[in-house]
């Protein structure tokens, strides 16, 4: 038997093509992500995101909080990266972002869970051997209760590009 590991390793295909897309196709992505203190203070800090209820618990109470709120990027972020498995981890380039929306803050300890309809496939007119899938994600808390919601394109290869 080899003693490189590589050599015992097995290719597993990741990730979806264009054709597994369908509009309408709902996934439940898994495993959610707890969001700690350090998380936020530390992205908030690397981001230059110096606003204060990121890391001053003392000023977060003082505007109506019980802690420090979770920079609403990282919170963006994890919601996203949580849904790449599903989406778009064959690695089409992103096409675009819209329709952002926020609607309750997170703090410290709350875990971020993630769900995604296809709600547009097309062909691309300049790229024959992709399509373009569009998908609205959300971002839900351990409750249930929506923290953001938005929408998002990826490039997404064909299975099998004609010409």
């Amino acid at each position: 038997m080899s003693k490189d590991f590589r050599a015992r390793a097995k290719l597993r295909p990741r990730g979806h093509l264009y054709e597994d897309f369908s509009v309408g196709q709902e996934f439940v992505h898994h495993w959610g992500r707890t969001i700690m203190e350090s998380d936020t203070i530390a992205f908030s800090t690397l981001t230059l995101s110096f606003n204060p209820l990121y890391f001053n618990a003392e000023y977060a109470r003082a505007h109506g909080h019980d802690s420090i709120v979770v920079n609403p990027l990282l919170v963006f972020n994890v919601v996203l990266g949580l849904s790449v498995e599903d989406c778009s981890e064959i690695g089409g380039p992103f096409v675009g972002l819209g329709k952002l929306t926020y609607h309750k803050p997170v703090f410290p300890g709350d875990t971020l869970y993630s769900r995604s309809r296809t709600i547009a496939c097309r062909l691309s007119a300049s790229n024959p051997a992709n399509g373009i899938v569009t998908w609205h994600t959300e971002g839900r808390n351990q409750h249930d209760d929506p923290v953001l919601d938005f929408e998002r394109s990826n490039l997404v290869r064909l299975r099998a590009p004609k010409g």
